[in-house]
């Protein structure tokens, strides 16, 4: 009986954020007396799904289809069943993004299983199985018993951090009886975001709104961002001006992110942009706004135009960057 999570590659590699779930599923495997085993999906070599045994998987069970080269929720729903299955797992990990929030679900009904979905916490197992999960736009904290049998969590992204230790999974050949029924929902077209750091991977993110005037100005977020090593993100009003692309937008209706840094650059900081920013671990805001309401949730406020700031904000990272190298 091993705990069993769902991880996702990107080209073969597998994400940073499935090594923070396989690393959770080790912590909660240790605490219960017992093992991990991980279920990939797709072309990802055995060289590569040996290496999650640093982060704490024993196991690595793995189908592959041409059918699955595109997400389909339904199938990969019925291949983590068939994992858990076949490995009698109680308890099972995804991630809180678009592929967990589309699969756990059918994954917990097929089981007839409870689920905790946006996990922020390890369980307590001392009263029973309760898990700490964000509530009200990150507002708040609720404390969830699952008492069924078998149980589904989905691990928000970026809330534990990723050690590497030591060792290797063996790899398993998983058989699935896929059909057609399967697959009658079909992608027919994939747009990916751009930039170079993927937005829900991101440890750092800068982010634009309404006060950067135009789209002709973002070469000063693009700029910051580069030297930073950063993801670039902005508030809904921006997408919605097609400004930036709609895979850059957070916040409430938004993509949700939980950056180690997140820089707010003429952005008010309404309720619903808060929601998807407010787990951030630190956030720095430069609005010439002072009543904006980003600044009462920031850890640092620049008060002043954005334009002045963030190019002299840059040359100051670049001048830290040469002194170190």
């Amino acid at each position: 009986m091993s705990i069993l999570v769902l991880v996702e590659h990107s080209q073969g590699i597998f994400k940073k954020k499935s090594l923070e779930a396989v690393q959770y599923a080790a912590g909660i495997a240790k605490a219960m007396g017992t093992s991990v085993s991980a279920v990939a999906v797709g072309n990802v070599s055995d060289s590569e799904m040996q290496t999650l045994g640093a982060y704490g998987a024993q196991k690595v069970l793995h189908t592959t289809d041409g059918r699955l080269d595109n997400f389909n929720s339904r199938a990969y729903a019925k291949v983590v069943v068939a994992a858990a299955q076949k490995e009698s797992s109680k308890v099972i990990i995804g991630l809180h993004d678009t592929t967990g929030k589309a699969v756990m679900p059918r994954v917990a009904a097929r089981l007839q299983a409870g689920l905790v979905a946006g996990a922020v916490g390890y369980p307590d197992l001392s009263k029973g199985f309760v898990v700490k999960k964000n509530v009200f736009s990150g507002k708040a904290f609720a404390y969830v018993n699952i008492s069924s049998d078998i149980k589904v969590l989905s691990l928000m992204p970026n809330t534990f951090p990723v050690v590497k230790g030591d060792g290797t999974a063996s790899v398993e050949k998983l058989e699935v009886a896929l059909t057609d029924k399967d697959f009658s929902v079909q992608v027919k077209e994939v747009s990916k975001a751009s930039g170079d750091v993927p937005l829900s991977e991101a440890e750092l993110v800068v982010s634009g709104g309404r006060g950067l005037k135009g789209p002709e100005n973002w070469y000063v977020l693009e700029a910051l961002a580069k030297e930073l090593g950063a993801a670039t993100a902005c508030s809904r009003p921006v997408a919605d001006a097609h400004w930036r692309p709609h895979g850059e937008h957070v916040g409430q209706t938004g993509g949700t992110i939980r950056p180690n840094l997140y820089i707010a650059i003429g952005i008010s900081g309404a309720i619903q942009h808060l929601a998807g920013v407010n787990g951030s671990k630190t956030i720095v805001v430069i609005n010439k706004d002072p009543e904006a309401p980003f600044f009462k949730a920031a850890d640092y406020g620049v008060l002043g135009d954005a334009m002045e700031i963030v190019p002299r904000l840059t040359e100051a990272v670049k001048k830290y960057k040469a002194n170190q190298g």
